[in-house]
Protein backbone atom coordinates (compact mmCIF):
# COMPACT_ATOMS: atom_id res chain seq x y z
CA UNK A 1 0.00 0.00 0.00
CA UNK A 2 1.25 3.87 -0.71
CA UNK A 3 1.07 6.40 1.03
CA UNK A 4 -0.39 9.51 -0.34
CA UNK A 5 1.36 12.94 0.97
CA UNK A 6 -0.98 15.91 1.70
CA UNK A 7 0.11 19.78 0.76
CA UNK A 8 0.63 20.19 4.64
CA UNK A 9 2.79 17.46 5.25
CA UNK A 10 5.16 18.83 1.70
CA UNK A 11 5.02 22.65 3.07
CA UNK A 12 6.11 21.40 6.26
CA UNK A 13 9.21 19.92 4.71
CA UNK A 14 9.72 23.24 2.72
CA UNK A 15 9.74 25.28 5.46
CA UNK A 16 11.95 23.66 7.64
CA UNK A 17 14.40 23.23 4.48
CA UNK A 18 14.13 18.88 5.32
CA UNK A 19 15.34 17.35 2.53
CA UNK A 20 12.58 15.11 0.73
CA UNK A 21 14.99 12.04 0.51
CA UNK A 22 15.50 12.43 4.19
CA UNK A 23 11.42 12.57 5.19
CA UNK A 24 11.31 9.56 2.57
CA UNK A 25 13.78 7.24 4.29
CA UNK A 26 12.12 7.71 7.65
CA UNK A 27 9.35 6.57 6.70
CA UNK A 28 10.39 3.05 4.91
CA UNK A 29 10.01 1.18 1.68
CA UNK A 30 6.16 2.22 0.97
CA UNK A 31 5.94 4.41 -2.16
CA UNK A 32 5.23 7.43 -1.25
CA UNK A 33 2.92 9.49 -3.60
CA UNK A 34 0.55 13.09 -4.43
CA UNK A 35 -2.83 13.19 -5.82
CA UNK A 36 -3.31 16.12 -8.93
CA UNK A 37 -4.66 18.38 -6.76
CA UNK A 38 -1.84 18.10 -4.46
CA UNK A 39 0.45 19.02 -7.48
CA UNK A 40 -1.95 21.86 -8.05
CA UNK A 41 -1.74 23.25 -4.55
CA UNK A 42 2.03 22.95 -4.67
CA UNK A 43 1.83 25.15 -8.06
CA UNK A 44 -0.52 27.56 -6.77
CA UNK A 45 2.16 28.39 -4.35
CA UNK A 46 4.59 28.89 -6.57
CA UNK A 47 2.66 31.28 -8.70
CA UNK A 48 1.87 33.16 -5.89
CA UNK A 49 5.40 33.90 -4.41
CA UNK A 50 5.99 37.58 -3.42
CA UNK A 51 9.41 37.74 -4.39
CA UNK A 52 11.40 36.09 -7.31
CA UNK A 53 13.71 35.26 -5.06
CA UNK A 54 10.50 32.81 -3.38
CA UNK A 55 9.61 32.43 -6.58
CA UNK A 56 12.62 30.73 -7.19
CA UNK A 57 12.97 28.68 -4.38
CA UNK A 58 9.53 27.05 -4.38
CA UNK A 59 9.67 26.23 -8.07
CA UNK A 60 12.71 24.58 -7.33
CA UNK A 61 11.06 22.42 -4.40
CA UNK A 62 7.80 21.92 -6.60
CA UNK A 63 9.86 20.65 -9.59
CA UNK A 64 12.06 18.38 -7.34
CA UNK A 65 8.63 16.90 -5.39
CA UNK A 66 7.40 16.33 -8.81
CA UNK A 67 10.10 14.59 -10.41
CA UNK A 68 10.44 12.29 -7.44
CA UNK A 69 7.08 11.04 -6.70
CA UNK A 70 4.41 10.33 -8.67
CA UNK A 71 1.33 12.33 -9.03
CA UNK A 72 -2.20 10.00 -8.87
CA UNK A 73 -4.56 11.49 -11.33
CA UNK A 74 -8.06 12.35 -10.86
CA UNK A 75 -9.90 9.40 -13.30
CA UNK A 76 -13.47 8.28 -13.08
CA UNK A 77 -12.18 5.98 -10.93
CA UNK A 78 -11.99 8.49 -8.15
CA UNK A 79 -14.25 10.02 -9.56
CA UNK A 80 -16.86 8.11 -8.80
CA UNK A 81 -15.28 7.43 -5.01
CA UNK A 82 -15.18 11.29 -4.41
CA UNK A 83 -18.79 11.87 -5.42
CA UNK A 84 -20.10 9.17 -2.78
CA UNK A 85 -18.33 10.44 0.00
CA UNK A 86 -18.84 13.84 -0.83
CA UNK A 87 -22.97 12.60 -0.90
CA UNK A 88 -22.13 10.60 1.97
CA UNK A 89 -20.90 13.68 4.01
CA UNK A 90 -23.27 16.14 2.54
CA UNK A 91 -26.29 14.06 3.92
CA UNK A 92 -24.56 13.82 7.43
CA UNK A 93 -24.18 17.89 7.12
CA UNK A 94 -20.45 17.32 7.69
CA UNK A 95 -18.70 20.09 5.35
CA UNK A 96 -14.93 19.31 4.67
CA UNK A 97 -12.97 21.06 1.99
CA UNK A 98 -13.29 20.67 -1.62
CA UNK A 99 -9.42 19.46 -2.35
CA UNK A 100 -9.19 17.52 0.97
CA UNK A 101 -12.20 15.30 -0.08
CA UNK A 102 -10.30 15.19 -3.60
CA UNK A 103 -7.40 14.00 -1.46
CA UNK A 104 -9.17 11.26 -0.01
CA UNK A 105 -11.09 10.12 -2.70
CA UNK A 106 -7.74 9.51 -4.40
CA UNK A 107 -6.65 7.69 -1.17
CA UNK A 108 -9.85 5.58 -1.02
CA UNK A 109 -9.77 4.75 -4.60
CA UNK A 110 -6.17 3.56 -4.36
CA UNK A 111 -5.79 2.05 -1.17
CA UNK A 112 -3.60 4.77 0.28
CA UNK A 113 -2.89 5.56 3.63
CA UNK A 114 -3.20 9.94 3.98
CA UNK A 115 -0.23 11.49 5.58
CA UNK A 116 -1.13 14.95 6.89
CA UNK A 117 -0.45 17.16 9.71
CA UNK A 118 -4.20 18.61 9.43
CA UNK A 119 -6.12 16.64 12.17
CA UNK A 120 -9.51 18.15 11.14
CA UNK A 121 -10.98 16.73 7.97
CA UNK A 122 -9.15 13.67 7.04
CA UNK A 123 -10.15 11.79 10.15
CA UNK A 124 -13.45 12.88 9.72
CA UNK A 125 -14.01 10.69 6.48
CA UNK A 126 -14.80 7.20 6.66
CA UNK A 127 -12.86 4.36 5.71
CA UNK A 128 -9.69 6.65 5.45
CA UNK A 129 -6.48 5.58 6.95
CA UNK A 130 -4.25 8.40 7.77
CA UNK A 131 -1.48 8.94 9.73
CA UNK A 132 0.42 12.01 11.23
CA UNK A 133 4.01 13.29 9.75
Amino acid sequence: MATLIDSSVLIAIERERVALATVLAEHGEEEVVIAAITASELLHGVHRAKSAKQRTRREAFVEQLLTALTVIPFDLVVARVHARIWADLATKGINIGAHDLLIAATALATGATVATRDDRSFPRIPGLTVVRW
